[in-house]
């Protein structure tokens, strides 16, 4: 992980709210399942916890005020320009992909899929192009913030989607060997696309 300092323009009143603040968002959905891996990413940004509670209250309060932009408009108020953009094909249907780089995980990337007409569809962290991901061979590859949903996917098809604990989470369940090469099935959970734990 590397620590991000930079900001974009602000969101809304107060400090400015951007992507340091963004990546606090993220972490505050994560702390519930890895708060280990949260404190170091907090020390990381140098942040406490006071302030991962406010940019959280700010965020929601974002999300919900009757003023309220459109969400791709938010991201880009949010975390400016993205790095990327391109098309991205989900079975049949196409979605504009927004990417945005996110100092905190320098090998995934923010990527927001976006309908003709700008509604948001998906939002989530992914690997970043030519950054070459994990090894996925067994479960005991899938290590906590380590892979993201499409990673494991495509690591242990067929996986089966199912509906997650909570908004911004999603689960997979799959048949995985261990390292002596016995299949069991598992079911891993992800925030914000991100490996957070194993369930058997």
């Amino acid at each position: 992980m590397s620590a991000a300092t930079d900001q974009a323009p602000g969101a809304a009143s107060g400090p400015a709210f951007g992507p340091r603040q963004f990546q606090l968002v993220l972490l505050w959905r994560m702390a519930d399942h890895q708060p280990g891996l949260v404190e170091d990413a907090l020390r990381e940004l140098d942040a406490s916890r006071a302030e991962l509670r406010e940019a959280n209250r700010r965020w929601q309060a974002m999300l919900r005020s009757p003023r309220s932009r459109s969400a791709l408009s938010r991201y880009r108020s949010v975390l400016g320009e993205p790095e990327a953009t391109g098309v991205r094909r989900v079975g049949e249907l196409a979605f504009d992909a927004l990417r945005w780089r996110l100092p905190l995980w320098p090998d995934l990337r923010f990527e927001v899929l976006a309908a003709p007409g700008g509604a948001v569809w998906n939002e989530w962290l992914v690997r970043a192009p030519g950054t070459p991901g994990p090894a996925l061979r067994t479960v005991e590859d899938l290590r906590p913030w380590s892979c993201t949903v499409d990673e494991v996917a495509r690591a242990f098809a067929p996986a089966r989607p199912m509906e997650g604990t909570a908004p911004t989470r999603w689960q997979l369940a799959f048949d995985a060997p261990d390292a002596a090469g016995r299949r069991t099935g598992h079911v891993a959970e992800f925030t914000w696309g991100l490996l957070q734990r194993m369930m058997p």
